[in-house]
């Protein structure tokens, strides 16, 4: 029996696919197992029991990745099972920043008497430009970014592309007619600009002072993706000096609210039952695959490794710097027939397969340098 703590409310439909030896709640102890959402993790005192945590959404900011990683807890997310929520946002925030709709929308509100008269006559302080026919610079070509660029060219938009780490699978589904550029040109040719990249060190605040001096006068900008990816006192510098003439971001605080053509949303990317739902059994599945199984998809803090080893006794290794042939040789009296094992950064995950003796095996393996947490499934 497996135990599953969830921290936060988490969709019926993902809870249901857990099976019958699961037990879950917001009150369960010693989880081998924690389903969230946005819940802020870092100061939580992680149980002796934790083997993974499964994060409904992308981001997983809220979570102390090291700290996890460091006492062999796998932390994984949902990527792209929240995509066309987002994308959605975002031809909603194209359109928003356009035409002045929420400004026209709050005006009409005030109006008393008359109101088909004062419309006529004060219509046309909420004009604003068709996105039909302008360039769209999509920062990051992942799961949103794709379905971003291929539905702004679908609405007649053309769309500039910048990801330097674009993956096959991410370019097979990008609309041939979308122009992969450098980040320069993307900057300083496009009429709208949307990012879709993970926040990072090397991503904070790239929406700064120097990105902004490359902007074409007027851009309209859109991060749904992480409020951190742009410096705030830059763009509102520039909002000022009219460089940017609308902001929308999904990531409100204290710096940005009721700042003029500043768009804030209430981070709505992903709020819509469809992608609650798929995030939760995305994440149920994961968590599953890794308890029983020791298969490991979509995780950001250890490498994906999987095995397909039916009735085969399991030996599972979480390492900091240990090298996978040290750790099968010393497992030999296992009698291993499969492994497959690879490294993310400091960090490695090596699956075995055995037919002898995996438990004394296991053991063994515990004394190599680096060896942070060994489990055998059977």
């Amino acid at each position: 029996m497996y135990n599953i703590l969830t921290l936060n409310k988490i969709s019926k439909t993902g809870l249901n696919k857990l099976t019958y030896n699961y037990t879950y709640g917001d009150n369960i102890e010693n989880p081998e197992g924690i389903l969230l959402r946005s819940f802020k993790m870092h100061d939580m005192e992680l149980p002796e029991s934790l083997l993974a945590v499964a994060r409904c959404g992308a981001g997983v900011n809220n979570i102390p990745l090291d700290k996890c990683a460091d006492k062999g807890i796998v932390v994984f997310n949902t990527p792209g099972a929240n995509a066309n929520a987002v994308k959605e946002l975002v031809l909603t925030a194209l359109l928003i920043s356009s035409r002045n709709i929420i400004g026209g929308y709050n005006w009409v509100q005030g109006l008393d008497g008359d109101v088909a008269a004062k419309v006529e006559k004060g219509k046309a302080q909420f004009a604003g430009p068709e996105i039909m026919g302008k360039k769209l610079g999509v920062i990051g070509l992942g799961a949103i970014g794709v379905l971003a660029a291929n539905s702004a060219e679908a609405l007649g938009m053309e769309v500039l592309g910048y990801d330097p780490y674009l993956l096959t699978k991410s370019s097979w589904n990008i609309d041939s007619s979308v122009k992969c550029v450098s980040l320069d040109k993307l900057l300083a040719e496009s009429d709208y600009i949307t990012i879709h990249v993970p926040y990072m060190p090397a991503t904070k605040g790239m929406i700064g002072k120097d990105a902004l001096s490359k902007v074409k006068d007027g851009v309209r900008i859109i991060n749904l993706a992480r409020g951190e990816l742009a410096n705030n006192d830059a763009v509102k510098k520039a909002l000022a000096s009219g460089k940017v003439s609308c902001y929308v971001t999904d990531f409100p605080n204290d710096e940005m609210t009721g700042v003029e053509n500043v768009i804030t949303l209430p981070h709505l990317g992903a709020s819509t039952p469809e992608a609650e739902d798929n995030c939760a059994v995305m994440a149920a599945y994961e968590i599953m695959d890794y308890l029983e199984n020791g298969n490991i998809t979509h995780s950001v803090n250890y490498p994906d490794v999987s095995i397909d080893a039916p009735g085969k006794t399991k030996i599972c290794i979480l390492a900091k710097g240990a090298a996978a042939d040290k750790i099968i040789s010393t497992a030999a009296a296992a009698n291993v027939t499969e492994s497959a094992s690879k490294t993310k950064g400091e960090y490695s995950y090596t699956i075995l397969a055995a037919e002898g003796d995996a438990d004394k095996a296991a053991e063994s393996v515990k004394v190599v340098d680096g060896i942070i947490k060994v489990r055998v499934i059977k």
